[in-house]
């Protein structure tokens, strides 16, 4: 005779794959998630260093690094407007501007953070599956549906920049967080 428990009909691992996870909640777990992980990063740029740049090519470390604290604030003009025409004079608060201190860094995240997550929050999944472009030098550079634009422009963008800055802080003998695994200077 066994002693092992019954085995219930359907697993709890089942059971969270069964329902309907909708993209608004998806991209609002998202960005919580990645929200720790910019703060982490923009923690350790060094102040006074916004002109470091490793090649002639490169940005600056100022411009890098508020962009990165910007990019979750993109969130909001994809889901409000229907198009950014960098063309249109309109358009020139949407350009990113370097900030000087790690205050201002993360004063830049925290707007942009929480304005991603009202817009996220009243959406929904019909909207997101609406077309959004950007356009600049009178061409439309990228369109799609809202929410593969927010997973494109925004967190895939996002996580490549954000390594550029970690790289940077290297070169700057910064510490580098621990962002998806272990760093050189954390476990």
């Amino acid at each position: 005779m066994s002693t092992a428990a019954p085995i219930a009909e359907t697993s709890a691992f089942e059971s969270a794959c069964t329902h309907s996870v909708t993209l608004r909640n998806f991209f609002l777990d998202k960005l919580d998630r990645e929200s720790v992980l910019i703060r982490m990063a923009l923690d350790r740029a060094p102040e006074g260093r916004n002109d470091f740049k490793p090649h002639p090519r490169s940005m600056e470390l100022g411009y890098l690094a508020s962009l990165v604290a910007g990019i979750p604030g993109w969130i909001p003009l994809m889901i409000e407007r229907d198009e950014l025409n960098l063309d249109d004079p309109s358009s020139e608060g949407f350009r990113t501007k370097p900030l000087a201190t790690r205050a201002e860094l993360q004063a830049s995240l925290e707007a942009g953070v929480a304005n991603a997550r009202r817009a996220l929050t009243a959406t929904n999944d019909q909207h997101l599956d609406t077309l959004w472009a950007f356009k600049m030098g009178g061409r439309t550079v990228q369109q799609n549906q809202r929410h593969i634009m927010i997973a494109d422009a925004v967190f895939s963008h996002l996580a490549h920049h954000r390594g550029q800055l970690t790289v940077y802080l290297r070169m700057l003998d910064s510490t580098v967080p621990a962002l998806y695994g272990p760093s050189a200077d954390e476990f």
